[in-house]
């Protein structure tokens, strides 16, 4: 059976993350770049990499790979892959673009025109001179970089990181791929304390126990390419069964959220309902200033308000100042934090062992890591 070439696209910076994913997942001739990772695979791998990964945008198969200077090459280039092979007769078909330094900069243009190749290609195959289009989506895209083209079909519809139990969010909400991200590139493990003072609508949490219960992120929602007619319904069916009998439902999880604003812990408590994780989290309101470090060798994990808005960089330094504090007071303890300012670790008063550069949203920020002690082993 022929290979089909895949792009998990990510947020930059967790590249390593998705590959890592993509690993663990058991899939082949996995290779990361700049905001994406491909990787290759069946049908049945398109299914569990949506089903599955927790820090991707989104799973797209890799129709064809050239250079385009001229129209005319997008347009026979375009035209000459195989994209009969996926799109049905009554396929609907929408065409999304970005170019980034290239001499074919008209993103509308090149829409156009690879919308106009697939459909003479179509024409070919099904010896028709008309689509209704009125089946299911395949949104593909062009993407053009320094010259070098790129087409893809998109098969999970909207974006991964939606999963479907956060349908309130309070403001500068957090996305839950990045929040799982942050899980993931901690030390945490699910026989540790986890604590996020500045939960919000219960984010990290709540993305935390679907770590923790091995609760696959895809599994309460749906996929664009669920509707397709190449993949077998019955390979999602078995996807979820799987998925259903991964969950680990024995192990007690010890996972706090806390947050000053009593809204924002009514919304994380209904989202971790929602998310099947309300009996492992704990919500409270409580200021940042009264934080407790409940047992030794525990992971803090948040994202606290960055400062950015006018007159609110005082009582940010205030409080990265007293989080400072409380982190001293226990050793045993690591803590992750993400920040977009720059002078953290003077407030904070000390330095990180380690710092990723991480995007959230538009917002370029670090992801400050404290290592405490490892746990003594238990015997």
């Amino acid at each position: 059976m022929e290979k089909i070439n895949l792009i998990a696209t990510t947020t930059f910076g967790l590249e390593a993350v998705v590959k890592r994913e993509l690993i663990s997942l058991g899939f082949d001739d996995i290779k990361a770049s700049d905001g994406k990772v491909e990787f290759t695979g069946d049908e049945s791998t398109i299914v569990k990499a949506n089903m599955w990964l927790r820090c991707a945008g989104r799973v797209w198969i890799k129709m064809g790979e050239f250079k385009a200077v001229t129209f005319d090459e997008l347009f026979e280039k375009t035209k000459a892959l195989p994209w009969g092979d996926w799109i049905p007769v009554d396929g609907k078909f929408t065409v999304v673009g970005k170019s980034v330094k290239s001499t074919l900069f008209s993103v509308s243009d090149c829409q156009a025109i690879v919308k106009k190749a697939v459909v003479e290609k179509l024409k070919q195959k099904y010896k028709v001179d008309w689509f209704d289009e009125t089946g299911a989506e395949y949104k593909i895209q062009v993407a053009i970089l320094k010259d070098m083209v790129t087409l893809a079909i998109d098969t999970s519809g909207s974006s991964l990181h939606k999963r479907g139990y956060r349908a309130d969010a309070m403001t500068a909400p957090l996305k839950e791929s990045l929040a799982a991200a942050m899980v993931q590139l901690s030390y945490w493990r699910k026989d540790r304390i986890l604590l996020d003072p500045f939960c919000g609508s219960g984010t990290i949490p709540i993305e935390a126990a679907l770590i923790g219960r091995n609760i696959a992120p895809g599994l309460n929602r749906k996929f664009a390419s669920e509707e397709w007619e190449r993949i077998d319904p019955a390979l999602w069916k078995q996807a979820r069964i799987d998925a259903y009998k991964a969950i680990d439902y024995d192990t007690e999880l010890k996972i706090y959220g806390t947050d000053i604003d009593p809204e924002a812990i009514e919304v994380a408590k209904e989202n971790a309902i929602k998310a099947g994780v309300d009996d492992c989290i704990t919500f409270e309101v409580k200021p940042c200033e009264e934080t407790t470090l409940m047992g030794d060798y525990g992971v803090l994990i948040t994202n606290p308000p960055y400062g950015e808005r006018l007159g609110e960089l005082k009582e940010v330094e205030n409080i990265y100042r007293a989080l400072g504090r409380i982190m001293a007071e226990n050793t045993t303890w690591s803590t992750y934090l993400i920040t977009s300012m720059e002078y953290f670790e003077k407030l904070f008063g000390r330095k990180a062992d380690a710092k990723r550069k991480l995007f959230n949203g538009r917002i370029k920020t670090d992801y400050y890591q404290f290592y405490g002690p490892r746990p003594p082993k238990k015997n």
